[in-house]
């Protein structure tokens, strides 16, 4: 193999593709990355026999050919070298080393035999179908921060995939719990999806998806299946395994009767939580919020340091009505509202509460409320 290739290009697929090999691994060549060169180009291939990461670019191949090499140290090697330069990738069948040249510079790395690189073949994808780059960013930004990261609830360490809606307005949903929160999103149901089954994404394949997502302008390419799922962006391609297992029934924890309902500037709130919570102890984080007519006293009380307290002017007109909640949580949920006032429906101290942005329902979180 002997193949000529543009040091900027290369340092970005490999950015792609090296991130998905885990630093220690048991099995050598999982910690390899496949290069074949063919036909002007080279492509570039990394798994953890969970995740599959693709990616071609354009290349002056000389003599085709493929080998493996370490991962790691093959980005390393390239982000160091000259910016401009032109890097020459070759190998001698005979001898199992690769050599890498760039200018005065000159490596080789130890390969291994590409016939040992696992494929991550995906069989047949039932469902297929497009969506904006953005649309698929968006639904993993407002979701993902409530994956959980237990790994005794493994069917809740990714983000559920699924057709919802009615018939005349269909979306696919992607939702995300870990028991305490639940994020749920809706993107008008794209061509193709309908029928699709309830999939989920875990997490490590959610947030390489999130990074490979450089042109929120670019279509991306869905394909599923019940065991797999691929993603295609461009000239990268990201084959996963599925989730094995069964998504609670989320809907019943959406409350439904919540008729106390309050209206925040989500700046202020957000600001107003953040001060209040810097006394809070790291074990409770709890803080209270206090409501009464047009006034909301958000106040956190630690044993062991002090206590703080902050008034806001709000829109209430129900009971008044005191409840708690992890000031993390309520932070994170916050910072999910994309416009400038959000909505807290909330029923009394014991029962989950909703909140949404006012102006947009696509999105809506559920937080289970803390004793104060």
């Amino acid at each position: 193999m002997k193949v000529t290739v543009e040091r900027a290009q290369l340092l970005k697929s490999l950015g792609h593709v090296h991130r998905v090999v885990e630093r220690r691994n048991t099995i050598p060549i999982l910690g390899n990355v496949l290069v074949r060169a063919d036909n002007a180009k080279l492509s570039l291939k990394a798994t953890d026999l969970d995740l599959e990461v693709t990616e071609t670019l354009a290349a002056e191949t000389a003599t085709a050919g493929s080998t493996t090499v370490p991962a790691h140290m093959f980005y390393d090697i390239v982000r160091k070298l000259p910016d401009g330069s032109q890097i020459v990738l070759e190998a001698d069948g005979d001898r199992a080393v690769l050599a890498i040249r760039a200018g005065r510079s000159r490596f080789t790395l130890q390969t291994l035999p590409e016939n040992d690189f696992p494929d991550l073949a995906a069989g047949d994808m039932s469902h297929s179908f497009s969506l904006a780059a953005k649309d698929v960013k968006r639904l993993i930004d407002r979701t993902q921060f409530a994956i959980s990261t237990e790994e005794t609830r493994y069917y809740l360490n990714g983000i559920y995939l699924h057709a919802a809606g009615t018939a005349k307005a269909a979306t696919l949903r992607g939702v995300a719990t870990d028991g305490h929160r639940l994020a749920q999103l809706d993107l008008v149901q794209p061509k193709g999806a309908e029928g699709m089954p309830g999939v989920i994404v875990p997490r490590k394949t959610v947030g390489e998806v999130q990074r490979l997502i450089e042109d929120t302008d670019a279509e991306m390419t869905i394909e599923l299946s019940q065991a797999k799922i691929r993603f295609t962006i461009g000239n990268v391609v990201l084959t996963s395994k599925l989730i094995d297992g069964t998504f609670p029934d989320y809907g019943r924890v959406i409350p439904q009767g919540n008729d106390k309902e309050l209206v925040v500037d989500k700046k202020d709130f957000e600001n107003a939580v953040d001060r209040v919570s810097t006394i809070s102890s790291e074990r409770g984080r709890a803080v209270k919020l206090s409501l009464s007519a047009g006034k909301l006293v958000l106040s956190v009380t630690n044993p062991d340091s002090g206590s703080a307290t902050e008034e806001l002017e709000v829109e209430y007109a129900s009971d008044a009505l005191d409840i708690g909640f992890n000031s993390r949580y309520l932070l994170d949920i916050a910072a999910q509202i994309e416009g400038e006032v959000a909505t807290l429906r909330l029923a009394d101290p014991g029962s989950p509460t909703l909140v949404q942005d006012r102006d947009d329902k696509s999105a809506l979180y559920v937080l289970m409320p803390m004793r104060v």
